[in-house]
């Protein structure tokens, strides 16, 4: 016998054995649990932070001008970073620029 044919004979062989093993597998009945309470799974909560990111996701360009969006796209980097929750959030308003006694800025 030549290398050819054994190796014909051993390709048969393996497909042979990959039929019979899917065919065994899908006479298979399914495994179901016994116990009810098993299948039943709580649902998950849902976190506000994600419902407000998929509306401002939602809004387009839109979202990039509205306060809600940026206040919840800061939030979600602070949770990303790993940073700790502000203390108190203390809105910092743009304080206007005085001229120096000079008269320049």
């Amino acid at each position: 016998m030549d290398g050819k044919t054994l190796a014909r004979i051993g390709a048969i062989i393996f497909v042979a054995l990959a039929i019979t093993a899917t065919a065994i597998e899908m006479n298979r009945p399914t495994e179901q649990p016994d116990d009810p309470v098993t299948l039943a799974q709580p649902a998950p909560a849902r976190d506000p932070l994600r419902v407000e990111l998929a509306r401002c996701g939602a809004m387009g360009e839109a979202g990039g001008r509205d306060p809600s969006c940026l206040h919840a796209w800061a939030e979600n980097r602070r949770r990303f970073l790993g940073q700790p929750a502000p203390a108190s959030p203390v809105p910092t308003a743009p304080t206007p620029s005085t001229p120096d006694q000079n008269g320049s800025r």
